[in-house]
C-alpha cells in the first residue's frame, strides 16, 4: 500500500501544494512489491472503516482502534468465504455498533431520554438501498436496513405492492422483529458513559434556561450547543467495502446527536447522504463507495455523500475529494448560514486492471481509499484480505485549525491481485 496526507485551510489554494498532487496513475504496469508474484484464486477484497468524526480522546484511544480493527477483520472474513460486498459491508458495521461508538447499543440519548437510532445500506452492483430511521429497541439497526435491501431485491409483494426501502419509527421495529431480528430492551441499549452524558445535557440545559435570555447568554448558549453537538461529539460510523469482482458497498449506522428531538432522523438514514455505492458501467469508469459522518443536517442539505461519488469520477481522486469538501461542503451555499460545517467521509474507489508477467496474465483491482474530515480528529482502520491485520489511524486537524473551517485529507492506495489461470 502506498499512503498520502495533507491538512488544508479554508483558504489554502487547491491547486499549488506538491502535497496534493496524486500519487496514482492508472495503468497496466504494477509497482513491485514483495507479493506482487502471488496468485490469488478467488480471495480478495478491501475494507474501509471508520469511527466517527468528532474527537477521539488520546485516554481511548486504543478502544477506538480497537473497534475498527475488529470490524476490518469482520469483513475480510466475509470476503474470503465468498461473500459480496454487501454482506461484508454489514458484518463490518454490526461490529463497529460498539459500547464506545455513538450507534446501535450506547448511542447518545434524546430529549426523553431514550434511544433512536439511524442506519442505512446500499449495494453497488444492484443500486438497491435499505434504511431504518428513529428506530428503537434493536441492537444492531443496519441488520434492518440490510434486510430490507435484501428483500427489496426479491421483487414486488402481494398485489404488486412496491416493497419499502426506508422505514422509521415503531413501524420499522415490528417490520424488524416480524423479519426474525430480536427486540433489545431498552435498559440494555443504554450504558453507563450514554446515561451519565444525558445526565451531564439535561442539566445545563436545565440551567441555560434559568438563564437571562440577553444577547451574551444567548450567544454563550449558542457556542455551548455547538461545542456539545459538535466536534466534540462522536456520530456516525461506517464502512465502505469492495470484493474482488470489483462490486462495492457502503454502509453507515449512528445514533444522532446528544439531545435530539424525538423523531428526529438524521443523514445515516436519508438516500445520498449518509452512503452511496455505485459499479463502474457504461456511464462511469470508476467504482465508488462512500460513508459520511458528522453533523447529520449539515451532511443532508449538502447529500454529501452522493457528491463525493460523483467527485470520484475525476482523474486526481485525492484532489476530487478535496475540492468536493471545500466547495461542497465547507463553502457550500446550502450551509453559508452555518459558522462551522461539521463532517467526514470515508471514499473508496476502484477500477480493473490487468498485469502481464511471462507465462501468467495477472488481474487485478486497483484500489483507491481516502478520508476527510472538518471535525478535530477522525478514526479510521482498513485491510485488504491480502493483509494478516487492520491498520488503524486516528487523523487530526493541525493545531492552531478551527473545526468546521479547515479540513485534513489522508489515504492511500492497494491493489488486489487474482490469477486468471
Amino acid at each position: 500500500m502506498i499512503g498520502f496526507s495533507s491538512n488544508v485551510g479554508v483558504m489554502a489554494s487547491l491547486t499549488n501544494s506538491e502535497e496534493q498532487q496524486s500519487p496514482f496513475v492508472l495503468s497496466n504496469s504494477w509497482p513491485q512489491t514483495q507479493d506482487s508474484n502471488k496468485k490469488w484464486k478467488g480471495l480478495g477484497g478491501f475494507v474501509l472503516v471508520h469511527a466517527g468524526a468528532g474527537y477521539h480522546s488520546e485516554s481511548k484511544a486504543k478502544e477506538y482502534k480497537h473497534v475498527c480493527k475488529r470490524a476490518c477483520q469482520k469483513a475480510v472474513d466475509q470476503l474470503k468465504s465468498g461473500a459480496l460486498a454487501v454482506e461484508a459491508v454489514a458484518a463490518a458495521l454490526v461490529e463497529v455498533d460498539s459500547p464506545f461508538t455513538n450507534a446501535g447499543m450506547g448511542s447518545n440519548l434524546n430529549l426523553s431520554g431514550e434511544i433512536e437510532c439511524d442506519a442505512s445500506i446500499m449495494d453497488g452492483k444492484s443500486l438497491h438501498y435499505g434504511a431504518v430511521g428513529a428506530i428503537s429497541g434493536i441492537k444492531n439497526p443496519i441488520l434492518v436496513a440490510n434486510r430490507l435491501l435484501t428483500e427489496a431485491q426479491k421483487g414486488k409483494l402481494s398485489a404488486g405492492r412496491i416493497p419499502p426501502c426506508f422505514l422509521v419509527g415503531q413501524g420499522a421495529q415490528d417490520w424488524a422483529v416480524c423479519h426474525g431480528i430480536p427486540p433489545c430492551p431498552s435498559e440494555k441499549m443504554t450504558t453507563k458513559f450514554s446515561l451519565s452524558a444525558y445526565k451531564r445535557n439535561k442539566r445545563k440545559m436545565e440551567l441555560a434556561e434559568k438563564m437571562d435570555m440577553g444577547h451574551n447568554q444567548a450567544k454563550r448558549r449558542r457556542q455551548s450547543s455547538g461545542n456539545e453537538n459538535g466536534s466534540g461529539c462522536l456520530d456516525t460510523v461506517g464502512a465502505v467495502v469492495v470484493d474482488l469482482e470489483g462490486n462495492v458497498a457502503a454502509a453507515v449506522s449512528s445514533g444522532g446527536l446528544a439531545m435530539k428531538h424525538p423523531g428526529r432522523v438524521g443523514q445515516a438514514a436519508h438516500y445520498g447522504c449518509g452512503c452511496w455505492a455505485e459499479n463502474a458501467n457504461d456511464m462511469i469508469s470508476y467504482s465508488t463507495a462512500v460513508s459520511t459522518s458528522g453533523c447529520g443536517e449539515h451532511l443532508i442539505r449538502t447529500m454529501l455523500a452522493r457528491e463525493c461519488s460523483s467527485a470520484m469520477q475525476s482523474e486526481d481522486a485525492h484532489q476530487a475529494l478535496l475540492e468536493a469538501m471545500q466547495n461542497k461542503f465547507i463553502s457550500s451555499p446550502f450551509l453559508a448560514s452555518e459558522d462551522r460545517v461539521l463532517g467526514g467521509v470515508i471514499v473508496l474507489r476502484c477500477c480493473r486492471c490487468v498485469e502481464a508477467q511471462p507465462s501468467q496474465n495477472i488481474q487485478g483491482l486497483l484500489v483507491e481509499f481516502l478520508w476527510s474530515h472538518t471535525t478535530e480528529s477522525m478514526c479510521v482502520g482498513y485491510m485488504s484480505a491480502q493483509d494478516s491485520k487492520a491498520k488503524t489511524h486516528i487523523s487530526r486537524l493541525p493545531p492552531g485549525t478551527v473545526p468546521g473551517q479547515s479540513l485534513a485529507i489522508e489515504g492511500g492506495v492497494c491493489r488486489l491481485m487474482n490469477s486468471s489461470d
